[in-house]
C-alpha cells in the first residue's frame, strides 16, 4: 500500500508540474504573439504558432493522467477536486494558446502592410492578460483564493481597454475607408485578448472552487434561497 501511495503521489506532483508547464508556455505565447506584432516581427509570431504543437501535446497526455487517475486510484475529497478541476483547467490553457496562435497569425499579416495606428492599448491588454493568467497559476499552486480573486477584478480592466480600442477603430476605418481590412484585424486581436483574460477568469474561479469548494460562476444567474 505505500508503494501504490508514492506512485500516487506522483502521478499528482506530475499532474501540477504537466499544468503549469502548460502554463508557462502559454503566458510566453501571448507575450511574444503582441511583441511580434509591436515590433512587426514575423518570424517570432511564426514561432508562437509552431509551439502551439507542445501545448497540444501536453493537454492529451494531462487527460490521459487524469482519466488513468480517476479510473485506477479513486481518488476522495480535495484530490478529487484538484484532478477534475485540473481537467477543466487545461482546457482553458489550451484555448488561450490558440487564441495566441490567432493574435499571432494575424500580426503576420499585419505586419506586411503600413500600421493603421501605433500599438498602445494592444500590448496594455496583453500584459494585463498575461499577468492575469500567471496570477491564477500561482493562485493555483498556492492554493489561494485571494489571490484568485484579485484576477477577477482585473477582467473589468481589459474589458474597458478593448471597448477603448473598438471605437477608436471605428472611428479611424470610418474617416479612412482604405483602412478598414487593417482595422478589422486589429479588432480582431483585441478580442481575441479580451478572450484570453476570459479564459484567466475561467482558470481562477475554478481555483476559487479548489479551495473553498464554492462555485462563484455566474452569480446573477443563480435563484437566492
Amino acid at each position: 500500500m505505500f508503494h501504490t501511495d508514492k506512485i500516487y503521489e506522483a502521478e499528482l506532483t506530475e499532474l501540477r508540474e504537466k499544468l503549469l508547464t502548460v502554463g508557462g508556455i502559454v503566458e510566453q505565447a501571448i507575450v511574444r504573439s503582441v511583441q511580434a506584432l509591436a515590433e512587426r516581427d514575423s518570424a517570432l509570431a511564426r514561432a508562437v504558432v509552431a509551439d502551439d504543437r507542445r501545448v497540444n501535446l501536453l493537454e492529451v497526455e494531462i487527460d490521459e493522467l487524469c482519466l488513468r487517475m480517476l479510473a485506477l486510484r479513486q481518488p476522495a475529497a480535495s484530490d478529487l477536486r484538484f484532478i477534475t478541476i485540473a481537467l477543466k483547467i487545461v482546457t482553458d490553457l489550451e484555448r488561450i494558446g490558440d487564441l495566441a496562435v490567432n493574435v499571432a497569425e494575424r500580426a503576420i499579416q499585419l505586419n506586411e502592410q503600413p500600421p493603421v495606428r501605433p500599438y498602445v492599448d494592444i500590448p496594455r491588454m496583453a500584459e494585463i492578460a498575461e499577468d492575469m493568467l500567471k496570477k491564477a497559476l500561482d493562485a493555483f499552486v498556492a492554493s489561494d483564493a485571494a489571490k484568485a480573486r484579485e484576477v477577477l477584478e482585473q477582467d473589468n480592466e481589459v474589458d474597458e481597454l478593448y471597448h477603448m480600442v473598438f471605437r477608436e477603430l471605428v472611428e479611424i476605418m470610418t474617416a479612412e475607408p482604405s483602412v478598414t481590412a487593417r482595422g478589422m484585424a486589429i479588432l480582431f486581436i483585441a478580442k481575441h485578448l479580451e478572450r484570453i483574460a476570459d479564459h484567466a477568469t475561467n482558470v481562477a474561479e475554478m481555483v476559487i472552487f479548489y479551495v473553498e469548494g464554492r462555485d462563484v460562476r455566474h452569480p446573477k444567474s443563480r435563484v437566492l434561497a
